[in-house]
């Protein structure tokens, strides 16, 4: 069951989760967060215990959050693969480009806390009616026999990575931030388009 929270708490969350994205949990201390938030700092002791335990919530709710996007479009029952790799690609630029910071955060906790999150990906993204889907082109002859994760993996790749090497993209492109979105933008038509080429027979 969710855990219902305070105005408080979600004031101390919101201020927390921007500075855990943008300087990571090293970089940022209890301090920095009371003064973000406006929330005294025995009051944010108060509601949580620890830095750490406010960041595991926060890492958990991010991950879930990120997550979620993809095995909503995954799990449709109604939409072909088409179409959930339209949806997949469309969503999550827009999600990224609303919180840039986001990439480098969900990386960085997949590779310090691979466990904690090895089970939504097995369970929710490898189980999906897409991989079903998926599955019944190969036999159809369709689509190229290939483990699964790869495609999954070529998915998530190709949104991502631009995001999290855009500084080297905006300097070697000369692109501002918007132009940099704008590119973005276009990918959202490109990556099915591309995912659809490496699959299909």
């Amino acid at each position: 069951m969710k855990k219902e929270y305070s105005e408080t708490e979600i004031k101390i969350k919101t201020a927390a989760k921007s500075l855990f994205l943008e300087k990571g949990y090293s970089a940022t201390t209890t301090r920095d967060i009371s003064k973000e938030s406006e929330i005294n700092l025995a009051l944010l002791n108060y509601y949580f215990t620890s830095k750490k335990k406010l960041f595991e919530i926060i890492m958990l709710e991010t991950f879930h959050d990120f997550i979620s996007k993809m095995v909503e479009v995954y799990n449709d029952e109604k939409s072909s693969l088409e179409e959930k790799l339209e949806l997949t690609s469309s969503k999550y630029i827009d999600m990224i480009i609303a919180e840039p910071h986001l990439p480098t955060f969900v990386v960085n906790e997949l590779k310090n806390n691979p466990s904690s999150i090895l089970k939504i990906l097995k369970g929710q993204i490898m189980e999906s009616k897409l991989i079903d889907q998926y599955n019944d082109g190969i036999k159809k002859g369709i689509y190229k026999k290939i483990d699964p994760i790869h495609f999954v993996t070529n998915i998530l790749s190709l949104i991502v990575f631009p995001f999290i090497s855009s500084p080297i993209i905006i300097k070697m492109k000369k692109f501002n931030k918007t132009e940099f979105n704008e590119m973005m933008y276009e990918r959202k038509k490109l990556i099915p388009e591309w995912i659809l080429k490496m699959i299909k027979k």
